[in-house]
């Protein structure tokens, strides 16, 4: 007798037991193929993680961001936030707060959609330096040779009253043309009205221009043209709507509107999905993320809101589920944490990410390099703030340590008025993006910030 041990299995058992085997290694092959899928859709969605130690922060201090946020939010001072920061290539953290809409309760998705403000000028400044690249543009072309009405700009002297009567403004010839790169480094002379005082700047009328949303680049370029510069061209940095004037350059040079070709060659390559002037997708509207009630109305001028006249500056946040015509390069956009931060990590890999190049390498360190610390005078709010100069769009942190924020030489940065900001740190292979609704908020975060993450570095 045959021991059990080698009695023979049954066909029907070796069958099942084959099938069984075949069915196994089947399913294992499609659970690795969902797997690698999902690895490379989440790639493309944005940027691939990393534990926060593998990259150099340790993980208990970065908590320290997420308290002092949360906390703030607890207190009522600001409905909530979505922080990343990213260090060679990956992401080291990326977590929301409180709320994107406060009076509804609706939780902060990671992906909630900010108005950006002047983070929209270093996407611009990109647009336009990619056709520097292709030879359309000369940085220190006249701005005229591509929008004649620039040709014959006047600056505007303010002279005092004679015995204590009002002042008058006097208005005196350019001594030289705006060019490309003037406009790119906000030496144009060009100005915000907003940002001080002056019968020049009361000239620029704000109100009117923020809160119409259906001019054309072309009509407010046109705007512009007939406005006084507050400084001679090539003398002076002050901040202002060179950037919106640019915008229209790129427009005749492309022949195609800002944002059609900020996503042709920009945005959708980069799949900065949620990038935009306004957001169509009515599906995406609950991701929008929206100020406190009582922060809703934004009074941006450091002086007190108050115009020459007297008559206050404020202006609600724009709606950005309402279609418009307006594309401003200077304060249009909208973004997510996201998006912005793989338009970053491009800047940050010398101009290429996913294997497509979109600037040189030589070209990003251009725009990162500061232009204006020697030989250039500075308007009355410098918002680079001390131990910073300019380049071509960003504000860059100069040698010598002489910048209050934490940080090492050559960083780049910028914000947006209604509280989002960023910061580019190449000697440490890091980005970090801040982005809240908070306009009252919206330079209290700028060095708490700094300070957290560079104080959770372990190396």
């Amino acid at each position: 007798m045959k021991s059990a041990t080698t009695n023979p299995v049954p066909a029907a058992h070796r069958y099942r037991r084959k099938g069984g085997k075949r069915v196994f290694l089947l399913g294992l092959a499609v659970l690795l193929i969902h797997l690698w899928m999902a690895t490379s859709l989440a790639s493309a969605d944005g940027l691939p993680g990393a534990k926060p130690e593998d990259l150099g922060f340790s993980s208990e201090k970065l908590g320290a961001i997420g308290a002092m946020i949360q906390g703030d939010v607890d207190k009522g001072k600001l409905p909530g936030a979505v922080v990343l920061i990213a260090r060679h290539g990956k992401v080291a953290y990326f977590k929301s707060f409180g709320f994107s809409d406060a009076d509804t309760k609706r939780s902060m998705p990671k992906d909630a959609i900010f108005r950006i403000y002047s983070m929209s000028k270093p996407i611009a400044q990109v647009a336009a330096m990619m056709l520097v690249e292709q030879g359309k543009i000369g940085l220190d072309d006249p701005v005229s040779k591509y929008l004649p009405a620039f040709a014959s700009m006047k600056v505007g002297i303010e002279k005092p009253g004679k015995k204590g009567g009002k002042p008058s403004l006097k208005l005196v010839k350019a001594k030289r043309s705006i060019t490309i790169r003037d406009l790119m480094r906000h030496t144009s002379g060009i100005g915000y009205g907003f940002l001080g005082q002056g019968l020049a700047r009361a000239s620029y009328d704000e109100p009117a221009y923020f809160r119409n949303f259906d001019i054309s680049n072309a009509d407010f370029a046109d705007k512009v043209a007939k406005l006084p510069l507050l400084y001679q061209p090539g003398t002076t940095w002050a901040y202002g709507h060179s950037t919106d004037v640019l915008a229209r350059v790129v427009e005749v040079v492309s022949g195609k509107s800002l944002y059609q070709f900020e996503k042709e060659n920009l945005l959708d390559p980069l799949d900065m999905k949620d990038t935009a002037f306004y957001v169509k997708d009515s599906g995406k509207f609950d991701r929008i993320a929206e100020p406190l009630k009582e922060d809703a109305v934004m009074s941006v001028d450091p002086n007190g809101g108050k115009q020459v006249d007297g008559s206050p500056f404020l202006y609600t946040l724009f709606d950005p589920r309402t279609p418009h015509k307006c594309e401003s390069a200077g304060s249009g956009m909208v973004s997510t944490a996201m998006d912005y931060a793989r338009f970053l990590q491009m800047l940050l890999d010398g101009g290429a990410l996913d294997g497509k190049r979109y600037l040189k390498p030589e070209t990003v360190t251009e725009m990162t390099t500061d232009e204006i610390s020697q030989g250039f005078a500075h308007d009355s709010i410098y918002l680079p703030g001390p131990g910073n100069g300019f380049g071509l769009g960003f504000a860059v942190r100069e040698p010598g340590n002489l910048s209050p924020l934490p940080g090492t030489e050559g960083d780049y940065f910028w914000f947006g008025a209604a509280g989002t900001l960023f910061w580019v740190d190449p000697k440490k292979d890091m980005l970090v993006v801040y982005m809240m609704q908070s306009p009252k908020q919206w330079l209290t975060y700028v060095a708490a910030i700094r300070q957290l993450v560079y104080a959770s570095m372990l190396n």
